[in-house]
């Protein structure tokens, strides 16, 4: 083969290259019109929000041929597409459509998937088997969802849809489209003398775990988070192709996090990352907390010298060449999860006596006192400001659920009784809230695995309904850590994907 290029052509690739990459909007390659639609669509990228304003014209998204304006990305094999949606007024026609479209080609007629919002709030999932065939739909009861993801698994394609809030509703089809395609967002008018106007937001492309993957020696990259916990209105403020994993919020503007055994810290305002002196300390896992005053920081190193068991360890939030080490060697696995309001005495998650329960350590004497005593699982704990309570997670009722007791590890109250297997509970700086992680039904509840379809919700302190406030891939890492932000208004976490 013949690669010697001349100078034109290789003018001309150059060219290329750079149109391509200046066409670049968000985390989509380009956009364009689809079908002869008769005014030409557009799309606007907010970059400091992290939102897609389309507007688009078109007369129809349906039988054999569509029109649309397209905001897309060529992507390979199985994948995960969810933004929140919103049409932008009333409308000329209730049939004007937003969502998700995966097309193997460009052309208007081109098979496809398509996750559809109608502008009455009908929701379905419409598919073209071959070139130019009529659309088909499978309908979903899910009326004006604000939701939507569209999840690709071979040739089986899942609508899952959502009014903010609430737990995903899905609907299915097998569709034999290429590994290689296009998926992006759309908007169609459904009228060609209109032009309609719709938001994006939260627009997340994630490729999932494939399914021969290790957990624990082969790890997928992460996104780095924060949410307005009242609006459930996201943005990511760093991809590492490395697994980072579970932020704390100090009220300096840091967001500290693990990876790779080391601890590093996330400078809100100027946006740089630097690593945090752990010294000997080199092999932490994703159990980290500040205290209450931010003066200290307990970790979790696997300690060589009691054969990698987890050991907890203090120091300054600033780092230390020596971190202090609190439990003793030879006694079992030490997570720390929380601290006492006095600064006393550290939380944690141990495995004693060949089961795992809840200990608090007085960090002066490394006297350990324990607080909960079951054969299944008791993890996650955490002291409210007022040292009264102690919130924590126990799968002692079957599955996973959230519980309270009081400091001295009496009056053990469940606060959750749901399907899924909640892990995590964070008191909210005002103490009248806690946020959590909800992995699905269908995992060991005794597990808080990786890369699993999971929510983020918030709830009463003293029980009550969980309320979702985020629709996630994530798990093991995402919000293992207290991560409220000073004031209360946001939480940090992580998602992750196969980028």
């Amino acid at each position: 083969m013949n690669l010697k290029f001349s100078g034109a052509i290789f003018i001309c690739l150059l060219l290329t290259v750079h149109i391509s990459q200046a066409q670049e909007i968000g985390i989509f390659d380009n956009h364009q019109d689809i079908g002869d639609v008769k005014s030409e669509g557009s799309v606007a990228y907010d970059e400091e929000e992290q939102v897609y304003t389309l507007t688009g014209s078109g007369k129809n998204m349906w039988f054999g041929s569509d029109e649309f304006q397209y905001v897309w990305k060529a992507i390979q094999g199985d994948f995960i597409l969810r933004a929140r949606v919103e049409f932008v007024g009333e409308g000329a026609d209730p049939h004007r459509k937003i969502g998700w479209i995966v097309r193997n080609n460009l052309a208007p007629d081109a098979p496809h998937v398509n996750a559809a919002l109608h502008g009455d709030g009908l929701t379905s999932l419409q598919y073209r088997r071959t070139k130019g065939a009529d659309t088909e739909e499978v309908t979903s009861g899910n009326n004006a969802p604000d939701v939507i993801q569209l999840e690709r698994k071979g040739n089986l394609f899942i609508m899952s849809t959502a009014k903010f809030g609430e737990a995903f509703t899905s609907v299915e089809v097998e569709v034999d489209l290429r590994n290689e395609v296009f998926a992006g967002i759309y908007i169609s008018a459904h009228n060609p003398d209109a032009v309609e106007t719709a938001i994006f937001k939260n627009v997340r492309i994630t490729y999932p775990a494939p399914e021969d993957l290790v957990p624990y020696t082969d790890y997928l990259g992460s996104r780095l988070e924060i949410m307005n916990v009242e609006s459930g209105e996201r943005k990511v403020l760093m991809t590492s192709r490395h697994s980072i994993q579970a932020p704390n919020w100090t009220s300096d503007g840091k967001l500290i996090y693990n990876s790779n055994g080391w601890l590093y810290k996330y400078d809100l305002e100027t946006e740089k990352v630097s690593m945090l002196n752990t010294g000997f300390a080199n092999n932490n896992n994703n159990d980290h907390v500040l205290s209450f005053d931010e003066s200290k920081i307990a970790i979790s190193h696997h300690n060589p010298d009691d054969d990698g068991n987890s050991s907890i360890y203090y120091m300054p939030v600033n780092g230390s060449d020596n971190p202090v080490k609190v439990t003793k060697d030879g006694v079992g696995v030490s997570y720390a999860h929380g601290w006492s309001p006095d600064g006393n005495r550290i939380l944690f998650t141990a495995e004693r006596k060949g089961q795992f329960d809840i200990y608090q350590v007085d960090v002066e004497t490394g006297n350990e006192t324990q607080l909960t005593n079951t054969k299944t699982v008791d993890d996650g704990s955490e002291f409210s400001k007022d040292g009264e309570h102690i919130y924590f997670n126990s799968n002692r009722t079957g599955t996973m659920q959230i519980w309270r007791m009081n400091a001295d590890g009496t009056d053990q109250i469940q606060l959750t009784d749901d399907k899924y297997n909640d892990w995590f509970p964070h008191v909210s700086p005002d103490q009248e809230k806690l946020v959590l992680i909800s992995f699905p039904e269908d995992i060991d509840s005794a597990d808080h695995p990786f890369y699993k379809r999971c929510l983020l919700r918030i709830m009463p302190v003293g029980g009550g309904e969980p309320k979702v406030i985020a629709y996630i891939y994530g798990g093991q890492g995402t919000i293992n850590v207290p991560s409220w932000s000073p004031d209360g208004k946001f939480v940090a976490f992580v998602t992750n994907s196969d980028f």
